[in-house]
């Protein structure tokens, strides 16, 4: 749980700096040509018109990643090559040993880490653009995209070299490297990029926040699918707060430089829990041997921290700012976890087959009115023969609810993404069912169309009648009606918590207030379901010492 939480945080973090810092870095170059352009109007501009297209879906933004990406690159290679002529030694400084004792043997060496980690960012990026791209594509794309970035990095230090004893002051290398009739192109190539990778991180964080609602770390959120991309999905509220947090990034910062000072910070977090999800999952799920595994995570954990250590410096300097935001977040997910666990601590079952009699005899007694002909239940329950009490005590005692034929639908959430699956258990023959719906965790639970198809696939196999059980109605043969029940749980006052889960309790109830309500979650259609309060007793006030006065 918990490298999941801090991981996702630092990662979401990452993404609402990522783009001010990018689309900043590649405007500023208009500085070298215009002196006295603002460039905070522009990268607002930009950014808020890349947020603004979420909502239409980006296929176009991923038809032109392959072939400006391709440019980008090309462009790094040629203006990194251009200025070797002459000076070819520097492609001595592929030999490691330079790096070593720069970080060794040269005082204050090692610090400089923090500014080298800037060269290995972007790599996070994969993570989202995976599931898209595909392994292999990444794989072989990268030799290309390493080749033209070393290109690049030796042809500015070729240019230091060429410049050396001058002071660099505001120049900015990357575009001093541009022959002056080409700055203003290599300007918008290098905004189109820095546009597509903060696609990719944009795009990353939505389906980061789905996985997050789908395993109940976040609070649940409508999601949209605005095209039909496997995969491209949309959350209006997560897009707002990213483009708030990116511009109020951009107006505190309000240049690159400043802002590199933060970056990489909470990067290295989301490397580090990487690390140990990868140790777990290795050790754990493929059973791979201490032996393989343990120097893995000894190579990875050496590095990372050596690179959190020397990025610790930038916490004065604007690295705050990234922890504060992760923190946030963090904080939010733990009381959405949380809350859920003490929720389930007050959650009580019990065996449903001494009820099956008494949803028979209820079904069958015409002295209550008929609530509806089919009447249909969520229930958290895991396994199949048992039921929560709160659903008994509401067919049986808050308002007896009598129906033609009982469901009960359970939704179990897997590790698999796509997994699409369903059982059906028949407690009563025709009166009585049980679904366990089988769900990846990229599937939106549309309850209501799934339960519709599995109904019509049971008419067809005969396993039970919909048709109306009204005389009136049944001999049209016209189809009955289906009633859904969502309990939802407050928090009594009658409870005694720890001041810890208090505060969880209390920023949880504020949470579920800008979540999706249960029924919206689960894709039912609200003209069919009836929602019922049950208060929530978590830890019951022992009672008061109340003494009965008799009447004289």
């Amino acid at each position: 749980m918990w490298p999941a939480i801090i991981g996702g945080s630092a990662l979401l973090a990452d993404s609402i700096i990522t783009p001010p810092i990018s689309v900043s870095s590649a405007i500023e170059g208009l500085q070298l040509r215009y002196p006295e352009i603002q460039t905070i109007p522009i990268v607002i501009a930009i950014i808020t018109a890349l947020f603004l297209i979420q909502q239409f879906g980006t296929g176009f933004v991923g038809k032109a990643f392959g072939p400006i990406m391709f440019i980008w690159f090309s462009m790094l290679a040629v203006l990194g090559f251009m200025q070797l002529n002459g000076h070819w030694e520097i492609l001595s400084a592929l030999n490691p040993m330079y790096g070593y004792n720069l970080l060794v043997n040269e005082p204050q060496g090692f610090w400089l880490l923090g500014a080298v980690f800037l060269c290995t960012t972007g790599a996070e990026a994969l993570y989202s653009d995976l599931g898209h791209c595909g392994r292999i594509n990444i794989r072989v794309s990268w030799i290309f995209v390493k080749t033209c970035l070393l290109l690049n990095y030796f042809g500015q230090g070729a240019w230091l070299l060429q410049h050396t004893g001058m002071p660099i002051g505001e120049n900015r290398i990357f575009f001093a490297l541009m022959p002056p009739e080409f700055l203003i192109v290599g300007i918008v190539i290098a905004t189109l990029a820095a546009i597509i990778a903060s696609q990719a991180l944009i795009s990353g964080s939505f389906t980061l926040i789905s996985e997050a609602i789908r395993l109940n770390f976040w609070p649940k959120l409508r999601i949209m699918y605005p095209t039909d991309f496997k995969g491209q999905l949309y959350i209006p509220a997560i897009n707002t707060m990213l483009w708030a947090g990116c511009v109020a990034v951009t107006l505190y910062f309000k240049e690159s430089s400043a802002m590199e000072a933060a970056y990489g910070l909470s990067i290295t977090i989301t490397m580090l829990m990487t690390t140990v999800l990868l140790y777990h999952y290795l050790k754990y799920i493929r059973k791979v041997s201490f032996a393989i595994v343990i120097p893995m995570l000894l190579v990875f954990v050496f590095i990372e921290c050596s690179f959190l250590l020397a990025n610790l410096l930038k916490f004065m300097h604007g690295g705050w700012v990234t922890l504060v935001i992760a923190s946030t977040l963090i904080f939010v997910m733990y009381v959405w976890y949380r809350a859920r666990k003490i929720k389930n601590r007050y959650t009580e079952f019990e065996k449903i087959d001494k009820y099956v009699p008494m949803l028979t005899a209820l079904s069958a007694d015409e002295t209550v009115p008929k609530n509806s002909t089919h009447l249909v239940y969520l229930t958290s329950a895991n396994f199949d023969n048992q039921l929560e009490t709160k659903i008994i005590y509401s067919i049986f005692q808050k308002q007896p609810k009598r129906a033609d034929v009982y469901w009960f639908l359970h939704v179990d959430v897997l590790d698999t993404p796509y997994t699409m699956e369903y059982k059906v258990i028949q407690l009563v023959k025709e009166h009585v069912f049980r679904i366990d719906f089988r769900l990846g965790f990229r599937v939106e639970p549309k309850i209501n169309l799934l339960f519709r198809q599995v109904v019509e696939n049971m008419v067809e196999h005969g396993e039970v009648d919909i048709v109306s059980r009204y005389e009136s109605l049944k001999k049209e043969a016209l189809t009955g009606d289906f009633r859904f029940v969502v309990l939802e749980k407050y928090l009594s006052h009658d409870n005694n918590l720890s001041f810890v889960d208090k505060v969880v309790m209390d920023v949880y109830a504020e949470l579920k207030k800008l979540s999706l309500s249960e029924e919206r979650g689960f894709g039912l259609d609200t003209s069919s379901v009836t929602v019922e309060k049950v208060p929530m007793v978590v830890s019951r006030i022992q009672k008061s010492p109340l003494k009965r006065i008799e009447r004289h």
